[in-house]
């Protein structure tokens, strides 16, 4: 009983110790224990305001009392209740040094009170235009050329959804301004011009890049389409052309799949099909990879159908591949599927990596672009883009891998004219805190 007692005082005691201490404390205003971030405020507020380019418009508006008007509307509808504010706006102007002239501002008091912040946002005239002009892939040089197989006399495989000539306008649009000259090759009596060193155009044949848009088929001019070229199913067809790039200089592009494994001419090989029902096919299987290297190596033709790729499922992009990314604006994904991945054994034709596009899986290169170098010598002699992707083929890593090779610089537009940019500041304070 004694025991309960001394409890029941112990707790009568820090009660009113409690009651006592919580009297005589004086607790700090709420927005002093948690207080408004008012430069983060200003900040969204701001980008709020010029979510749809409003806030841009006003600015070069001033006079327009409507446009005004309904900015302060907004501005305040913007803010908590509690919120008072200043928004000013300043012309840049660059000419003389970075000089900033008062425009106009709006406000709802006349003093903001010793409590506030402010940010700053620049916005643009909307008559202009930022944009960057690309440096010309061998501009000052002896190339420069961009060759695309667009030749409506052949067919494709491994391209599913698309036809060669969709994508021969996609790498148009995506990859001619980075080249002194783009020309399309319409057929294949043009590509069977250019085998010889004739230009289409007047372009420069030399150091070209050609890039087959028609995936694991090679366009075939008629005129080819006998011996010796057809010799082991045109395989020696695939030699010629490794010759042809070892002699100008080029840098061959297969945007997709087993490289040289078809030649294609839908009239020559009209009743001839891939066994999957595209006409105008001829099947050189393994043996057409295994010629090319032998023509661009220079060495003596023999058939060899041994195979030069292997499945090799996920990749990914190496990190040289993602700057170029964000550096040129082209966004594939950066996960793929590589079903014909090059083995490094190709490495032995004289054969160096000059950029892998996707990380190698074991001794296998799912995407890379290999440079031929002769015994002894330094000298680039000849190139191949080779993407050994599944099926349907994305250009942008086509246009990705020649820029993250060739790594043409992007020259930003400068604009300093005076009413071009302005300034908008936006101040804020606490209701009170005066």
């Amino acid at each position: 009983m004694i025991r309960t007692i001394e409890v029941l005082f112990v707790i009568i005691i820090l009660a009113g110790a409690f009651l006592a201490v919580s009297y005589f404390t004086v607790l700090p205003p709420p927005r002093e224990v948690s207080p408004i971030n008012l430069r983060r405020l200003s900040f969204s507020t701001l980008q709020t305001l010029d979510s749809n380019y409003d806030l841009s418009r006003a600015a070069f508006d001033t006079d327009n009392s409507t446009v005004w008007g309904g900015l302060q509307v907004a501005l305040s509808a913007s803010l908590p209740p509690n919120i008072i504010y200043n928004l000013t706006v300043y012309d840049v102007n660059d000419k003389d040094g970075q000089v900033y002239n008062y425009v106009s501002s709006i406000s709802n008091t006349e003093n903001l009170g010793t409590t506030n912040d402010l940010s700053t946002y620049k916005v643009a005239s909307s008559n202009v235009t930022f944009n960057y002009t690309p440096e010309k892939i061998g501009e000052g040089s002896n190339g420069g050329t961009l060759y695309i197989l667009n030749c409506s006399d052949a067919n494709g495989w491994w391209i599913t959804g698309y036809t060669a000539q969709s994508l021969a306008q996609d790498l148009y649009n995506l990859l001619s301004p980075y080249f002194v000259n783009t020309i399309m090759v319409q057929n294949t009596a043009q590509l069977a011009q250019i085998l010889t060193g004739t230009p289409l155009q007047g372009e420069n044949v030399q150091n070209a890049v050609v890039i087959n848009t028609c995936g694991e088929a090679v366009p075939i001019p008629t005129a080819y389409c006998q011996t010796p070229y057809s010799t082991d199913s045109y395989a020696y067809y695939s030699y010629y052309l490794g010759q042809r790039v070892n002699l100008y200089n080029w840098t061959w592009s297969s945007i997709v799949g087993y490289p040289f494994y078809y030649a294609s001419n839908t009239v020559s090989f009209s009743s001839g099909q891939n066994t999957w029902g595209i006409y105008g096919m001829q099947m050189t299987g393994p043996s057409g990879s295994r010629a090319f290297l032998q023509g661009l190596d220079n060495q003596a033709y023999h058939y060899d159908e041994s195979s030069v790729a292997s499945d090799v499922g996920g990749v990914t992009l190496t990190s040289q591949a993602i700057d170029s990314c964000n550096y040129y604006g082209i966004y594939p994904s950066s996960y793929q599927t590589s079903t014909r991945a090059l083995s490094n054994s190709i490495l032995s034709y004289h054969l160096t990596i000059g950029l892998n596009i996707f990380n190698p899986v074991g001794s296998y290169n799912p995407g890379a672009i290999y440079n031929h170098k002769a015994t002894g010598s330094t000298n680039i002699t000849g190139s191949l883009l080779a993407l050994g992707l599944t099926r349907t083929p994305d250009v942008r890593v086509t246009g990705l891998s020649l820029l993250s090779y060739y790594q043409p610089r992007l020259y930003a537009s400068e604009y300093t004219a005076a009413g071009t940019s302005r300034i908008v500041i936006l101040q804020l304070g606490l209701v009170g805190s005066g």
